[in-house]
């Protein structure tokens, strides 16, 4: 069995060099926009500043054939099967940002905080954080 999944857009970012980005959003990631396709364009049409959302990226840089690291490529830490860690390397690389929304520019153009990902990464969705107040979505 297999399945499709198809790029909505894009990561526009000052991070070019996947070996020089943090590892994580709060270790000095910088704000990036998320181009989104026309084609979704009505799906993001409500998204607004002050949003918090999670961010779906497929990390088309990564390894795809590992299945133990060293947490944080450190050797000093044992090896670990990546299902236990956040390793980009893995047998599907999906990752997973929560960012806030700073501005839009339009529904193709979202302005966000710190995210890892670099220059070019595929999003592959875009989701509403959860939210405390469960009432409101």
């Amino acid at each position: 069995m297999s399945y499709a999944l198809h790029p909505i857009g894009h990561v526009s970012s000052s991070l070019t060099d996947r070996d020089a980005a943090p590892k994580q959003a709060d270790e000095g990631a910088p704000d990036a926009w998320l181009v989104l396709d026309e084609a979704v364009a009505e799906a993001a049409a409500d998204v607004v500043a002050g949003d918090e959302l999670v961010v779906v990226t497929w990390l088309h840089e990564a390894d795809r054939d590992v299945l133990v690291v060293h947490p944080r490529s450190d050797p000093t830490r044992p090896p670990t099967g990546v299902f236990s860690t956040r390793s980009p390397a893995r047998p599907n690389p999906l990752g997973l940002h929560t960012v806030r929304v700073l501005e839009t520019a339009g529904p193709t153009r979202i302005h966000v905080d710190a995210l890892e990902a670099v220059d070019g990464t595929p999003v592959v969705d875009v989701k509403r954080a959860l939210d405390p107040r469960p009432e409101e979505r």
